[in-house]
């Protein structure tokens, strides 16, 4: 059996009770098909960098996905706990994120192609496809 009370001090140490939002994104992949394999690593490394910079790092967490199963217009990232899928995610775009959602709250809507948020315990969330009719 784990040490569970050795797990909750690395959660601890590593800020995991006050993260506010978590950022996935799309880089780096075994097969790269929704962006050239450069682009993805060049936002990957924005992100880690700008996050680190700005003091982020207590509040916002980072993943980098293998792939997001959106394979066009990548790189792909998503914001959770809004659930919001963002694509195109050049380093321009990243500080917008950074800036306008991670940071201020407002979802970036010019790259928003979908959305999933998380729910309450209980609760049921029917995600929505921007564009796409009832």
């Amino acid at each position: 059996m784990a040490d569970v009370e050795r797990l909750k001090e690395l959660a601890a140490g590593l800020s995991i009770p006050k993260i506010r939002r978590h950022i996935f994104l799309c880089s780096d992949q075994t097969k790269p098909k929704c962006c050239a394999k450069e682009a993805g690593l060049e936002a990957w490394e924005y992100l880690k960098r700008r996050i680190a910079e700005l003091g982020l790092s207590d509040g916002v967490y980072r993943t980098k996905a293998n792939c997001l199963r959106i394979c066009e217009q990548g790189p792909i990232a998503v914001v959770y706990p809004e659930g919001v899928w963002y694509h195109s995610v050049s380093p321009e775009v990243l500080e917008r994120i950074i800036q306008e959602h991670l940071i201020g709250g407002r979802v970036v809507e010019d790259f928003v192609f979908a959305r999933g948020p998380l729910t309450a315990a209980g609760e049921t969330a029917c995600p929505t496809i921007e564009g796409a009719e009832s």
